[in-house]
């Protein structure tokens, strides 16, 4: 999958239109968690929250991190929200989706645009 500065205001708002996207990435959106973690948080089934975190980290929505348990001595893979914002505007040229995220990525804000029809 591309990342946001390549996918279309419709791709963008396709996949943050699934409700199981969003619940996923509002799972991580206050801290990082596993994708077991989010599965629980959110009631999907662990496929459905690992294959929406993959999509998200894909477009730079989401980012990893591995954490080493102090109890077991394991590293685990977590998963961190990294956008701030998400908007869509509509004006005479059409939708504007813009995507501005926390810094930690390097592209800070995607816009995307789709033209108006006639």
């Amino acid at each position: 999958m591309p990342g946001t500065a390549d996918l279309s205001p419709d791709e963008l708002l396709e996949l943050l239109g699934d409700e199981y996207t969003r619940a996923v990435l509002e799972a991580v959106l206050d801290r990082p968690r596993s994708g077991a973690a989010v599965a629980d948080a959110t009631g999907v089934s662990r496929a459905t929250a690992f294959r929406r975190l993959n999509d998200l980290a894909e477009l730079g929505l989401v980012e990893t991190e591995y954490h080493l348990d102090p109890d077991d001595g394991h590293h685990h893979k977590r998963y961190h929200a990294v956008i701030d914002t998400f908007s869509v505007t509509f004006g005479e040229e059409g939708f504007e989706v813009t995507v501005d995220t926390d810094g930690t990525r390097a592209r800070d804000r995607v816009p995307a645009r789709a033209p108006a029809d006639d």
